[in-house]
């Protein structure tokens, strides 16, 4: 590595732009929540867990008052099986 580099063009922000209507934030979630969306990514053969989050809140918005749980399993129903088939599984 060189001992000097020269910051002088550089700017302040991140690197690759958030997509139009997409936020970044800091969120902080319980490990095992976190752990739990990984693993269901994981079982499905890929995909993105923060995808798969936000989907389950979008759904819970929209479900009104049924309960959260009642909503993320019947979206990881819905989801999981897409993230399989465009891993050829």
């Amino acid at each position: 590595m060189r001992k000097e580099y020269d910051f002088s063009r550089g700017r302040r922000g991140p690197v690759v732009k958030a997509p139009t209507g997409k936020t970044r934030i800091t969120i902080r979630l319980d490990d095992d929540v976190l752990a739990w969306f990984k693993s269901q990514v994981h079982k499905a053969g890929g995909g993105n867990y923060q995808t798969l989050i936000n989907r389950a809140l979008r759904e819970h918005m929209r479900s009104g008052d049924r309960p959260l749980e009642e909503t993320l399993r019947r979206v990881l129903r819905e989801e999981l099986p897409s993230y399989r088939t465009k891993r050829g599984r």
